[in-house]
């Protein structure tokens, strides 16, 4: 077959089809590039934006640098706090007075508050220091969620450990959460040293061990004369065989330790009695008790089993001029919390709180300190007050008729400010 080339009429008419059309493999590549640079963009756009989310934190540091606009999520909708308690100093803030704010209980419908702490029940009628919230300058802290605070401690043992402060926390937390559960999934056992709520569901405990001291001594259960208590500070408590195992130990020690500026202390066996203590500086004392604790949870604690929290002093109001008021009346007939910025009465001693700090920062085991003292400081309206009861009795009309001597500025009502510290515990956590 020969090669016949084609006439100079026929490539002209195909170069003219030619011109007039754009081969398809150029369109292909258009459109290829077109699609890429499309989805570059569009990934670069994405980028941009996940970390913008990342980097507004929800507690981030005040600085002069312009922040992202904070996203808050919705509290109700999301069951993870929004919390970093490195970043934001909790002791900062105010409170504010928020008729929508809904106690979770009261001592009338929870079983499990007892006469002490039942101040609706013992006769209070304002319930206004209900309704104040905590509100931390630097972050964003999400209302308690007591199904979220359930599933955090599904298959758990949670044992708060301390003196009556800490057990009316105890069961500030067990009523924040037992109305969710129904009767026969839930139980709650006590006894003289140990009393253990049981969410049945969740195989959850939530449990209180009585030491007020951490350390032994010899009125723990019979709480004699404060001039016959001596303090064996080289051991901890008995009970701490019972604070073996559990997933979250929250300690607190401090009221006992103020019953005067000199205490009995003693080294080795109780039998020496009178004749082997010695009186030490209260400072002191306090200081070699918390040492004795914290070599205990060194060597006995698995920080990788057991989360640790040790709590700050509650403060004290029991002396009336320090906010201005009138000598004598204690916190009787207070109705709102200090405004004073930065407030700090004689209710809490700043240097037992450098001591435990100081014991705290040398120790192996990493324990969590929840600072509850600054906030609590402006809570003078939040005492059982003279709506109290005195060794299982209620005052009588002379005796609250003297609140000077009578109202309890010690303790606090429940629901109240302990609330407030579970709600900071758990945002820990």
């Amino acid at each position: 077959m020969s090669f016949v080339a084609p006439s100079s009429s026929t490539v002209v008419k195909k170069m003219k089809s030619y011109r007039g059309k754009i081969p398809l493999s150029i369109i292909t590549a258009s459109l290829c590039s077109f699609v890429f640079l499309a989805l570059l963009y569009t990934e670069r756009l994405s980028f941009l934006s996940s970390n913008s989310i990342l980097k507004a934190g929800s507690c981030a540091r005040r600085s002069a640098v312009v922040k992202p606009k904070r996203i808050e999520k919705n509290p109700d909708l999301d069951d993870r706090f929004e919390f970093e308690p490195d970043e934001c100093d909790i002791t900062r803030g105010k409170w504010v007075f928020n008729l929508s704010i809904k106690p979770l209980y009261t001592d009338t419908s929870c079983p499990y508050v007892e006469r002490q702490f039942s101040c609706e029940k013992n006769g209070q009628l304002e319930f206004d220091y209900r309704h104040w919230e905590w509100r931390p300058d630097d972050c964003y802290l999400p209302k308690f969620d007591a199904e979220v605070a359930l599933k955090k401690l599904r298959g758990k043992r949670l044992v708060f450990v301390g003196d009556s402060l800490q057990r009316s926390q105890w069961e500030s937390l067990v009523c924040m959460v037992e109305w969710t559960i129904p009767p026969p999934h839930k139980s709650m056992k006590r006894g003289r040293i140990r009393n253990v709520f049981k969410a049945k569901e969740y195989n959850a405990t939530i449990e209180f061990h009585w030491a007020p001291f951490l350390v032994q001594s010899n009125t723990d259960l019979s709480i004699l004369e404060p001039k016959k208590r001596i303090i064996k500070i080289d051991s901890v408590s008995n009970s701490s065989r019972d604070w073996e195992g559990a997933d979250i130990l929250a300690f607190n020690t401090y009221v006992w330790w103020m019953i005067g500026p000199r205490l009995k202390t003693l080294w080795g066996s109780f039998a020496n009695g009178e004749e082997g203590y010695e009186k030490l500086d209260a400072r002191v004392a306090y200081k070699i008790g918390l040492k004795t604790w914290a070599n205990w949870i060194d060597s006995t604690i698995n920080p990788n089993k057991t989360r640790v929290f040790f709590t700050t002093i509650s403060p004290l109001h029991t002396k009336s001029k320090d906010w201005g008021r009138e000598d004598g009346l204690r916190c009787f007939n207070e109705t709102e919390p200090l405004k004073n910025k930065n407030f700090w009465g004689s209710g809490a001693d700043k240097e037992m709180m450098s001591v435990a700090a100081g014991v705290i920062k040398k120790m192996k085991a990493p324990v969590s300190v929840l600072n509850i003292t600054q906030l609590s400081m402006y809570r003078v309206d939040a005492h059982s007050s003279i709506y109290t009861a005195n060794g299982g009795k209620l005052l009588t009309d002379e005796e609250k008729a003297e609140p000077g001597t009578y109202a309890d500025c010690i303790h606090w009502c429940l629901p109240g400010v302990p609330d407030t510290w579970n709600h900071l515990l758990f945002a820990h956590l």
